[in-house]
């Protein structure tokens, strides 16, 4: 079984509103993930920092050579714990951080799967052909109102709830999330990103500004058209592209949690 990965462009953001910038993110060519913090002060951005920090740290083991796919698997699905733990310690020792809180969606490639570990409202799309997919499915009210048909989607954008998230990391025992687990394809396209922009931008625009553009426009195509339209929070974005061969293997992180 031949092993794929990413090839990847990204870009965080402060917005035109917010003073500070809360939102972190991680790249390399198998695991890239968008933390959004919450909590005010320093607290979300901390938050968002060591969701991508501790991945960062998971991600050296389970992408090793010497370590089996089922392992690896394993371990990437229990981080949202291993993470919440690392949020309840930096709480418990630093009283001031209590409430804060981050999202966290991350996508890994193991051999020709992709897997999908989310919590909170990042997203994660993908683009395969002419096919524009939300893999990830919102942890918010405003979500669970439309699963259960009591709103419609133009409730949404005057909905007093709408921002009212219904899981996140805030060191209060998160448990591992079953894994999406979804065929890898050469070509395809993945788009994570905070709810700066898909609160922003419509599933239609964000297809038109990634189809058919190299990585880098793409990522700055997105970003743009969130100024244009106001830019209210932070805005974190990474496009993916699934090959054969990466040029080079080089890993980072962006955003707060530089």
């Amino acid at each position: 079984m031949s092993q794929l990965f990413f090839e990847t462009s990204a870009r965080s953001a402060v917005g035109l509103v917010r003073k500070g910038n809360e939102d972190s993110a991680f790249t390399s060519s198998r695991v890239i993930a968008v933390a959004d913090g919450m909590g005010g002060h320093a607290a979300g951005e901390v938050a968002s920092r060591i969701a991508i920090s501790k991945l960062a740290e998971i991600t050296e083991v389970i992408t090793n050579p010497e370590i089996d796919s089922e392992s690896a698997e394993d371990l990437f699905s229990g981080a949202l714990h291993t993470i919440d733990l690392e949020i309840k310690e930096e709480t418990e020792e630093n009283s001031q951080l209590s409430g804060m809180g981050t999202t966290l969606t991350s996508l890994f490639i193991i051999d020709e799967k992709v897997s999908l570990m989310h919590i909170g409202d990042s997203r994660a799309y993908r683009l395969r052909g002419n096919t524009l997919e939300q893999l990830s499915h919102d942890h918010t009210v405003i979500q669970e109102l439309l699963s259960q048909g009591a709103i419609s989607e133009a409730d949404i954008a005057t909905h007093p709830q709408r921002s009212v998230l219904t899981q996140v990391l805030m060191g209060e025992g998160a448990h591992s999330a079953p894994l999406l687990i979804v065929d890898g394809k050469v070509n395809d396209r993945y788009l994570l990103c905070s709810d700066g922009l898909s609160s922003v931008l419509t599933e239609k625009e964000i297809k038109s500004l990634i189809k058919g553009k190299n990585r880098q426009q793409a990522v700055d195509g997105l970003i743009d058209a969130t100024y244009i339209n106001g830019a209210p929070d932070n805005v974190t974005v990474i496009i993916a592209d699934v090959v054969e061969e990466v040029s080079e293997n080089v890993s980072q992180k962006i955003g707060a949690a530089q």
